[in-house]
């Protein structure tokens, strides 16, 4: 299994259409055990999908994210688990313990509304929360 996270400074980056590296978390027999990043170059919301089955990714952590972009995920089989905060590895090793808090419901308005403060995953975006646990 692969997991990746939109990543920065260590912990889960909040707008995942605007990460520039995500850690990428090699699994087995439910262990991580290779960790890299990976430059996304760029790559920008609708692209990040195809970047990321590229790698073969399986599931994706991350805080907010649009509709376009988890409806590309979705095309490429990639399990989601959004509205995540906090360090990137205690994110993945709680999503291999199956007790990963995350929002079933995750969604970045922020785009139709034109207000550019903050990030994605803040409460006013309506992006953060927790809504039941994601697990392998």
């Amino acid at each position: 299994m692969r997991i990746a996270i939109p990543y920065e400074n260590g912990q889960v980056f909040q707008h995942f259409g605007h990460t520039k590296q995500m850690k990428i978390y090699d699994v087995a027999d439910e262990k991580i055990i290779k960790e890299q990043l990976a430059d996304t170059n760029g790559s920008g919301h609708g692209a990040l999908a195809g970047f990321l089955s590229g790698l073969k990714v399986d599931v994706l952590i991350c805080g907010g994210i649009g509709g376009g972009a988890q409806q590309a995920l979705a095309q490429a089989g990639i399990k989601l688990c959004g509205g995540v905060t906090g360090s990137a590895d205690d994110a993945a090793r709680s999503f291999l313990a199956g007790t990963l808090d995350y929002n079933a419901d995750v969604h970045c308005e922020h785009h139709d509304h034109h207000d550019h403060h903050g990030h994605c995953g803040e409460d006013k975006h309506g992006c953060a929360g927790n809504g039941g646990a994601c697990g392998k």
